[in-house]
Parts: C-alpha cells; sequence; structure tokens
C-alpha cells in the first residue's frame, strides 16, 4: 500500500542530507525543511512585490535561514533546495527567471496595480549563489510530480501515464503527462493553459496583459476585479452569496465554471487523458460545490474522447504546493 504522506507524514531516509523546499505562489510563499525526522521549520509568508527585482530571491534566502533556526537545523547542511514556483519563466543565461503575471507589474501596467515595474524578477541565480544545489520548476509540473508520487494521480503507488494537475487559484496553471512523459517544453513553461484566449470579453485584463484569456476571466484575482462592482469584493464573498442563494452570484460562478470546464475539456481532448486532479485555493475551498459543474462541462461531449477521464480533487490537498516542491528533490 502507498503510504498517505499527509496522514502518515513524510520523512527522508536515515541519514540523509536535509532539503529546503519552496512553494512560490502569487499571493504567498512557502518554505519548509525535511531531513529525516520529517517536515519542518515551515515558514509562509506574503509573496515579495516591492523594491528591487531581485527582491523574492532576497525573501527565499532569508525564509530558509528562519525555517533552519526553527528547525534546529544549520543553513550549510541543506543539500539541496527545490523550487516549485508560478510562472511563466524566462531564461537569462541558462538561469530562471520570473515573469509572472502576479507579480511582476511591469507586464500590465498600472492598471493591474501591482507595486513594481519588473518586467522579471530574479530567482534561480541568486539562489545559486546561496546553495550548491537548486532546481527550479513551473509549480503545476511540481504538483503533477507530487500527485503522480503519493496523491490522486497514482493507483497503488503507480504513476498514471496520462494526466494532469490543474490548480485554480490566484492564477490558472497546469502540469501535463504524457504516455508517462511530464511535459516541459523550451523554457520549463509547457502548461500555462491560463492565458488561453477565450473571450473578447473587454474587462478580463490579465497580469500578463492578455484581455480575455482563461485566468483573466476566472482566477482569483480576477473575481475581485471583474465583480466587485456588483457587491462580491473577492471570490469567498461571491460564494458565500451563492451558498445562501443569490441567483447573481450563482450565475457569476456557472460562468466561471464554464469557461474553466471548457478549459478541461479541451485539455482533455487535445492530450487524451485519464485523470485530471483538481487543487488551488478557489477550488479547493468550495470543491463540493465546483466539481460537479465542472464535471458537466465534459460529461457526455464527444464521449470518444471524454469517456473514462476522470476530474478528481487533489489527493494532497491544501498541502500540493508544498508537496509539488519536496517531489523536486526528494
Amino acid at each position: 500500500m502507498t503510504p498517505n504522506v499527509l496522514t502518515d507524514g513524510f520523512q527522508l531516509p536515515a541519514g540523509a542530507v536535509p532539503v529546503a523546499c519552496v512553494d512560490i505562489g502569487g499571493t504567498k510563499v512557502a518554505v519548509n525543511l525535511v531531513d529525516d525526522q520529517g517536515i519542518r521549520g515551515r515558514v509562509t509568508e506574503p509573496t515579495a512585490k516591492e523594491g528591487d527585482n531581485d527582491a523574492l530571491a532576497r525573501q527565499i534566502i532569508r525564509m530558509v535561514g528562519e525555517g533552519c533556526q526553527l528547525a534546529g537545523m544549520n543553513p550549510t547542511s541543506i543539500g539541496a533546495v527545490g523550487v516549485a514556483s508560478c510562472g511563466p519563466f524566462v531564461l537569462n543565461q541558462g538561469m530562471v527567471e520570473l515573469a509572472a503575471p502576479n507579480v511582476c507589474g511591469g507586464l500590465a501596467g498600472t492598471a493591474r496595480g501591482l507595486p513594481n515595474t519588473w518586467q522579471t524578477a530574479l530567482l534561480e541565480a541568486p539562489l545559486r549563489q546561496a546553495f550548491a544545489h537548486v532546481r527550479v520548476e513551473n509549480d503545476g509540473i511540481g504538483a503533477l510530480e507530487a500527485e503522480r508520487r503519493w496523491g490522486a494521480l497514482q493507483i497503488g503507488g503507480r504513476a498514471l501515464a496520462n494526466c494532469a494537475y490543474v490548480t485554480w487559484s490566484t492564477g490558472i496553471g497546469m502540469g501535463l503527462c504524457v504516455d508517462g512523459h511530464v511535459l516541459r517544453g523550451k523554457n520549463g513553461n509547457a502548461g500555462h493553459a491560463g492565458h488561453l484566449f477565450v473571450s473578447d470579453n473587454h474587462d478580463a485584463l490579465c497580469g500578463c496583459g492578455n484581455v480575455g484569456d482563461v485566468e483573466g476571466l476566472i482566477a482569483g484575482n480576477a473575481i475581485a476585479r471583474r465583480f466587485a462592482g456588483q457587491g462580491y469584493a473577492d471570490s469567498a464573498m461571491l460564494f458565500v452569496a451563492a451558498y445562501a442563494g443569490d441567483a447573481g452570484a450563482v450565475a457569476i460562478i456557472d460562468e466561471l465554471c464554464r469557461v474553466m470546464g471548457r478549459t478541461l475539456y479541451n485539455l482533455i481532448v487535445t492530450l487524451d487523458l485519464e485523470r485530471i486532479s483538481l487543487g488551488g485555493s478557489v477550488f479547493w475551498h468550495h470543491r463540493d460545490y465546483l466539481l460537479p459543474r465542472l464535471q458537466a462541462q465534459v460529461s457526455g461531449k464527444l464521449p470518444s474522447l471524454t469517456n473514462g477521464c476522470e476530474l478528481v480533487p487533489a489527493g494532497l490537498g491544501e498541502r500540493v504546493g508544498d508537496f509539488g516542491a519536496l517531489a523536486l528533490v526528494a
């Protein structure tokens, strides 16, 4: 039987050197230290978005040090650092920098309200100056690898060969696996289907500068931008209203699910998948409400391609980001 890392715990083999696991999102950064005693020294903070464009890298280096202090570890004992980050990525002399719409304010300009004008945020180069071994991957890929090892994208310890992880959170992202091969692309950006154009809607400004892509329409921060004028200041208020029977809120959520459901359908028919696991804060906190609505957008449509593909909640739940970073180095 495959151990459940959420209930049974996870620890490295006896005598293994500690590793640092970093999950970077558009809203927060989480750092965990892991050794042969388990997962320890967790530190979380809002994602750094002010100052020079090395602010995020400096934040991570500091947080790893603070996590080591909490765990009683010497920072020099860290054997590797796994970084699962929102993207997209650009490569500068082979080193990953972030061109992330929810971090870099220079991409869409002042209309998005971010407190910087960064085109990119430095990441890999400063981390490699501080740590001997660093692996950076898109957070969708990290979550996919974790779900295939410990979560909903494996059966009895056998990783599924044709599957995807999809996050519906501050942004929209994916990790994709076809014929047992994790898709990465030329810069590690495979899976950024949140930036597919799906609408001519003029109020759906994404942080990347696009208007009318999936993320600009339905991501967590898009809900506040698009519907605050209708009385729904954020996604939490929108769902509270829907649960109370507010017809306007229900209609908005149904439309959000139409966009996401069609995106999932397109993914299934393009890649011939057998299972998609879903996570991220927007989905996870409302999964019982959202999952049937998403399934309805897929079920019965072109059965020769959609039959046999399941939509399921992420097996690692709210910890999928933490385990996504861990999967890169453990």
